[in-house]
């Protein structure tokens, strides 16, 4: 807790338990199946933000008891192959979770490759059918970064029923697929951008504050109702200092003077992203578990 009373969502240790409870899962699925899950992650180019997500998404796949496929191609690859590849996958009996990591170089069709995926196996949740899925309320492997998002708010407030939540950002990733899923926790849910007018109007009404528009601190204290619960999923790095290598990494809120209304709030960094790769792991864990006929683990 701070000195005001606001508390600072630990998202790293949630993170954390939520890997060990996936570790001890493993072995239960292996004595059911005979081998472990498998996740294959494809990387296209030499993008260092892109090679630092991909190393540490195979660090926790191997930590997790997991079998870990890496596909690391050349920048220039076609676009023929690329899906070919991903066709080998799906085919793969050992494969359970397909990651194509994105962004892809300039002349590859991201919306392609991800159509290409077999849904079963799509555990970052982007392609259209699991799209539809979650929408229509049925089990679907649901982007990372959302559902993790959800787990600390959980966390946080146990039963969402009739929390007003807002949502700041309109992206396939983040902002639909976690309306989606409050409105399932049975929250009145609006999705705002920044084009809504009167934002920090629309923002003062919610319990429920989830920050995923990609502006550096454009949430502002004063927009945040006394008592609110703020998700930041934004990671921008602000502008260096003088005498300073690198500027400092900020959220999508100013949270200094989120401090002084909110009731909980993640951090930038050590909130949201930690929860990525243990959603990921969670995501080929269930997926592993669907495609083999086994129900879902408890908990999960």
């Amino acid at each position: 807790m701070t000195k005001n009373g606001a508390a600072i969502i630990n998202g790293k240790a949630y993170a954390a338990s939520l890997r060990e409870r996936i570790k001890a899962e493993v072995p239960k699925f292996q004595e059911q199946t005979g081998r472990a899950p498998g996740l294959a992650v494809v990387l296209v180019g030499d993008d260092a933000a892109s090679q630092v997500y991909v190393a540490s998404k195979h660090k926790a796949t191997i930590a997790a008891g997991m079998e870990s496929f890496e596909h690391r191609l050349p920048a220039d690859t076609k676009q023929e192959d690329l899906i070919a590849l991903v066709e080998k996958l799906n085919a793969d009996e050992a494969v359970d979770g397909i990651l194509v990591q994105l962004p892809l170089p300039g002349h590859l069709d991201e919306k392609a490759v991800v159509m290409a995926i077999d849904p079963d196996k799509d555990v970052d949740g982007l392609h259209v059918i699991n799209a539809g899925r979650l929408a229509n309320g049925e089990e679907a492997l649901t982007p990372c970064t959302p559902l993790g998002s959800l787990m600390l708010l959980k966390d946080q407030l146990g039963d969402l029923s009739g929390l007003n939540a807002v949502v700041v950002g309109r992206s396939i990733l983040v902002g639909k697929p976690m309306a989606q899923l409050l409105l399932r926790e049975n929250c009145t849910v609006t999705m705002a951008h920044s084009r809504t007018r009167d934002l920090p109007d629309v923002v003062r009404r919610a319990d429920i504050v989830v920050a995923a528009v990609g502006r550096a601190e454009m949430v502002k204290g004063d927009w945040l109702k006394d008592g609110a619960v703020v998700i930041d999923v934004g990671i921008n790095r602000l502008a260096p200092e003088a005498g300073k290598e690198k500027g400092r990494l900020v959220g999508d809120v100013a949270t200094a003077e989120a401090m002084d209304h909110v009731r909980a709030i993640t951090p930038v960094p050590g909130g949201v992203g930690p929860m990525t790769i243990a959603v990921l792991l969670r995501n080929t864990l269930v997926a592993a578990s669907m495609r083999a006929g086994l129900v879902k683990p408890e908990g999960f």
